[in-house]
């Protein structure tokens, strides 16, 4: 079944060779940890060269014990292959320990990073950026590094320095025979050149498409309400089945198929060098021109010599994926942050909460077209200043600049008299309250939850802040009271519930500046009023911006302000507005405020 995996998949997945600059990405982490590194190197070449010691101790074996009759070489010889064995089994031991512990500490120092700079990101990223596709590249992606990392990257220097080994222990006991062995290497490179350029496309539609059966699956648990309210469970399940995990199948077979001719192909030609020299190295043992030891010799390096072939060749899938997770990783990380503190940024004092736009004018990164043009505003300390206006007029925008989720794209906003660029972002958002239409509650209990904006706020407190706010009530009715645990994202509570411990977790904060985003419009008219009872509480002495289309929450402002395409149309208080007869008439007059319930 043909089908399009979606172009925002394939295109995070880019076939990917050899790239140095990934490479040195690799080497600034592995940098630390370089005692161990070179600790491991020291032990991989002496488990190869242990390994490739084996068959030659055979040879002296037969050749100077048996052969020769001599108990003492046949017994030295003996114990030699244990001690080699001996050795390469702790060095493997101590490689893969080491490997292991740096492989795992790189990964820390990724993830480290990598959170850390997604702390840091503008909401501008996020808006183009879906959370599963951020979440693969924490745990996917830089799970992808580790392996590579533990398993594959000195596997690979193991199979060259053996190969390289090998070949020069073959070509010193026996010109002829070595000869004889290379001759089925030209179809063997042919071999791995036509299932690499097959390999390289499959492989990557078949990341492709299990990123795509993540991708819906997350999608669907995520949407699963939306799901089972229009009864599409069947739908989504046959296509599911028949068009995203089917394709996923074909692929992953097809891969399955080139694997399953390229493998034994390599096992057949490596059988082929063993008969030719098994066939003429024993008819040279007849003619005495080579030994018995050194024909059981040169069998036990074929079928050795064909094992780093084979490894290596199943190794280019994981390099590659390697080498593609790895700049998907680090792009990621290079994602420049659009707003940054100044370096001669300094901490904002005891803010009294006086806000001015000055000539502000903005449009996102992505978009030309102007949220905000030429934007004058004053808002006085303690003043309440509710914007109104239709969905797309630039209110939300208004609060994000002020927050300073992004930077004007000309014109400066001040805060008691500071420009908001030359002071630093933690000392701005520690005196600032936002409370969101959709408040999210992190996975932990309530007390937990309310106590997110002030870190050393007692049990004592934090049941005052709910009190005031009126969510103490029903917080006592849930089964464990304030120690309840709530989901991520507070699924167990109703809109109104969650909203209500934002308002507790906003007024525990105690910020001077507060913004109510639309923070009423999701709740049922009984929860409203609770909430309007407790605006009065967090609104008092406070300089508050307020967003929101249900007037019952504006009507009491200091101010209103009517926006219109990134404009102000005109300002005042509610009665003034409405005796005006403009444009908040107007939005009045088409049931701005919503029918009562």
């Amino acid at each position: 079944m043909a089908t399009e995996i979606p172009s925002y998949i394939t295109e995070d997945l880019p076939a990917k060779g050899f790239d140095p600059k990934m490479v040195s990405y690799l080497i600034h982490y592995a940098k630390p940890y370089r005692g161990r590194l070179l600790i491991s190197l020291v032990m991989m070449l002496i488990a190869s060269a242990a390994s490739v010691a084996g068959p030659y101790l055979v040879k002296v074996a037969l050749d100077g014990g048996l052969a020769g009759h001599s108990t003492s070489v046949l017994l030295m010889a003996v114990l030699l292959y244990l001690g080699a064995a001996v050795v390469q089994w702790i060095a493997t031991y101590v490689r893969v320990n080491l490997m292991s512990r740096v492989a795992q500490s790189v990964v820390f120092d990724l993830r480290r990073d990598i959170f850390r700079h997604l702390q840091e990101l503008s909401l501008s990223f996020f808006n183009h950026y879906s959370v599963g596709r951020v979440i693969s590249r924490v745990m996917g992606d830089v799970s992808v590094l580790r392996d590579f990392l533990t398993w594959a990257l000195l596997a690979v220097a193991r199979d060259l320095f053996t190969l390289i080994g090998i070949l020069a222990v073959m070509l010193s006991m026996d010109l002829r025979l070595s000869l004889l062995t290379f001759t089925v290497l030209p179809v063997m490179v042919v071999a791995t050149v036509l299932f690499k350029k097959q390999a390289q496309d499959n492989y990557r539609k078949a990341r492709a498409a299990i990123s795509w059966v993540n991708s819906v699956l997350a999608e669907n648990i995520n949407g699963v309400r939306v799901v089972q309210s229009f009864s599409r469970q069947a739908y989504n399940y046959i296509r599911f089945r028949d068009v995203v995990n089917h394709l996923n199948l074909t692929l992953n077979l097809r891969a399955a198929r080139l694997a399953s001719v390229f493998f034994p192909t390599i096992d057949f030609l490596g059988n082929v060098a063993l008969g030719l020299v098994v066939y003429l190295g024993g008819t040279a043992v007849f003619g005495e021109h080579i030994t018995a030891g050194v024909l059981v010799a040169f069998i036990l390096y074929i079928n050795r010599f064909f094992d780093p072939i084979r490894d290596l060749s199943q190794r280019y899938d994981s390099f590659q994926s390697t080498m593609a997770s790895g700049e998907r990783i680090f792009d990621l990380l290079a994602v420049p942050v659009e707003v940054q503190d100044d370096p001669k940024a300094g901490d904002l004092p005891q803010l009294r909460g006086e806000i001015k736009f000055d000539h502000i004018s903005f449009h996102y990164p992505d978009d030309e077209q102007p949220v905000l043009e030429d934007f004058n505003l004053h808002v006085l300390s303690g003043e309440t200043v509710a914007l109104v206006g239709r969905t797309g007029a630039g209110k939300s925008t208004v609060v994000k600049l002020l927050s300073r989720f992004h930077d004007p794209t000309a014109g400066s906003i001040f805060i008691d008299g500071r420009d908001l660029r030359r002071v630093t972002q933690a000392s701005l958002r520690q005196q600032m309250g936002i409370v969101l239409q959709d408040p999210f509650l992190f996975s932990g209990t309530v007390k937990e939850n309310i106590r997110f904006g002030k870190l050393n706020a007692s049990d004592t407190e934090i049941q005052e802040a709910a009190q005031a706010v009126g969510a103490h009530e029903f917080i006592q009715r849930l089964y464990n009271g304030y120690d309840t645990p709530v989901e991520e994202g507070g699924g167990i509570l109703s809109v109104g519930q969650r909203q209500l411990i934002s308002f507790a977790r906003a007024l525990l904060a105690d910020p001077r500046i507060l913004i109510l985003d639309e923070a009423t419009s999701s709740v049922d008219t009984q929860t409203e009023r609770i909430i309007q009872q407790a605006l009065a509480r967090l609104l008092k002495g406070r300089t508050s911006v307020v967003i929101a289309h249900r007037l019952s929450t504006v009507v009491n402002a200091n101010r209103i302000v009517v926006i219109e395409d990134g404009r102000i149309l005109e300002q005042g208080t509610h009665t003034e507005l409405l005796a005006k007869q403009g444009p908040y008439f107007r939005l009045y007059s088409m049931r701005f405020e919503e029918l009562p319930e």
